[in-house]
């Protein structure tokens, strides 16, 4: 069983989980401004999306020829956009293009699925007959003409993409760099990534769905290093979101980069962290991603529906602490994890997974859905157009309390204060997940005091979730990347809030 891991969008993987393949130009420095000055109107009319319905109806249509119990059609195009800069100089520019179609055939509990690069009545025709193979000897069913459906939008655009000039990125990130480098002088280096990206879908289905969107999403991160002689810690902040250009007028691209140098400077004098059973204050914001790692793939309905997972059979069942209330929201607006519909054409919500410690539902696909014999929730995602769609997060968080966040700190007489979690793991059949601590402090009389480094959270989905006692009233979100054999674009989010006793690694001899 692979473990699901959530990561904060590091700078390795940022090309790697952003460009989602097909063609992509690279540039030299030295023409890197001419080449990313190419704009998505420049391919718009070759995006193949206009593709006729009645095209897609005879794709369905001989999707089922065999047999089956549902199909549909996903049709994607994206065209992106990254620029580098290290050391103060811009070291590449890359320009993607990226198109393709699925079909899918769900028979019973077995899928079939064929993609093609190339958007053609052909080729939809060639998938849709090799992802039939699937239901053979299946009773079929009744063809409906597909039909414009609407759904509603959470996503707003004030300054599109494709508008901007590539002076305006070149210069947000320089103010970037300068505000890094400036911070302290212990600040040595800095790197700023840039990337943005217009996704389009269409996708039409066996039961009578015709649907469109076209939708930006943008990410920025600073990393800063520090190094004061003896020792270095590299730090990382990120912003991300479906917005257009508006995006840096509230956050700044000077906020971002000082919240990095802050963590570098502070992290410096950090000593080695003690390990043991242990009192944890999570900061609000990007603390939420321990819940979205250990309660919210748990409760991703493909693994229900094959009986296994620590909250199987639990709905209606007292799963956490009466302070505890946990929500997956798809509908939040401009948010990195939001989708106005999902990948099924499934409109996004607000899911309420556990309410005040009683667990209300799952996270459903159309498959798993219609094993479990429950709604769909609007949680059907994939990757791109060459991946079967499953159940993923999208904004997943905890709800706010009713606890003052600087209570909570004061009333911990002895423990860890973690401010920034760098990313983790679970094992989502027994729940057991595990935690690296980026940032993080002594807790001594209710009080935030020496920096930490080495410090690891361990520890299973029920226990921690039962042990949480105070939750503020100060919830927050930070982006990152999901992976569960696909990546995932996420929000996770949560308030301040305390854990009683939870297991922490340290490195401390």
């Amino acid at each position: 069983m692979k473990k699901y891991i959530v990561r904060d969008i590091p700078r390795r993987d940022f090309l790697k989980m952003s460009m989602k393949g097909g063609l992509v130009f690279a540039a030299t420095p030295a023409i890197l401004s001419s080449l990313t000055s190419c704009g998505p109107d420049a391919v718009s009319a070759s995006t193949g999306l206009d593709i006729d319905p009645a095209i897609l109806k005879k794709v369905i249509g001989k999707a089922l020829e065999k047999g089956g119990d549902f199909t549909d059609v996903y049709l994607e195009n994206r065209i992106s956009r990254q620029i580098v800069m290290e050391e103060s100089k811009f070291k590449s520019g890359l320009y993607g293009i990226s198109q393709g179609a699925g079909v899918r055939v769900i028979s019973g509990n077995k899928t079939g699925y064929a993609y093609t690069d190339e958007i053609t009545e052909e080729k939809l025709l060639r998938a849709a007959e090799v992802a039939s193979f699937v239901a053979q000897n299946s009773s079929p069913i009744s063809l409906v003409d597909i039909n414009k459906t609407e759904r509603k939008s959470f996503i707003t655009v004030e300054q599109p993409l494709s508008e901007i000039a590539d002076s305006k990125r070149i210069e947000i990130m320089q103010r970037a760099d300068d505000a890094a480098l400036s911070y302290n002088p212990v600040i040595k280096m800095a790197s700023i990534d840039y990337y943005d990206e217009i996704r389009s879908r269409v996708i039409a289905n066996s039961e009578g769905v015709y649907l469109q969107d076209s939708n930006p999403l943008m990410f920025f991160i600073v990393q800063t290093m520090s190094d004061n002689g003896k020792v270095r810690h590299m730090s990382r902040e990120r912003i991300s979101k479906h917005s257009g250009f508006e995006m840096f007028e509230k956050l700044t691209p000077e906020m971002v980069a000082e919240k990095a140098a802050r963590e570098a400077v502070v992290m410096l004098d950090a000593e080695e962290a003690p390990a043991g059973i242990m009192d944890v204050v999570m900061m609000n914001g990007w603390g939420g991603v321990l819940v979205h790692e250990a309660v919210g793939h748990p409760l991703e309905a493909d693994n229900i529906a094959k009986g296994i997972g620590a909250f199987t059979g639990k709905v209606g069942q007292k799963v956490a602490s009466d302070v505890f209330t946990m929500v997956d929201d798809g509908s939040i607006p401009n948010a990195r994890g939001t989708i106005n519909f999902d990948d099924e054409g499934t409109q996004a919500q607000r899911n309420v997974l556990i309410e005040n410690g009683v667990l209300n539902g799952y996270m459903t696909d159309v498959l798993s859905a219609k094993q479990l014999n429950l709604e769909r929730t609007g949680n059907g995602r994939r990757e791109s157009f060459r991946n079967i769609p499953i159940p993923r997060m999208t904004n997943t968080f905890i709800e706010n309390g009713e606890s003052d966040p600087a209570d909570i700190l004061a009333s911990t007489k002895k423990g860890i204060y973690v401010q920034s979690l760098s990313g983790g793991s679970v094992n989502p059949v027994t729940g057991v997940f595990n935690f690296t601590c980026r940032e993080a402090y002594i807790i001594e009389n209710g009080k935030k005091t020496k920096p930490v480094k080495g410090a690891t959270l361990i520890g299973s989905c029920i226990e921690v979730v039962s042990n949480i006692d105070a939750v503020g009233n100060d919830l927050d979100f930070a982006p990152g990347i999901c992976g569960k054999g696909q990546s995932a674009e996420v929000d996770a989010g949560q308030p301040t809030v305390r854990i009683r006793g939870i297991n922490v690694g340290g490195s401390r001899s």
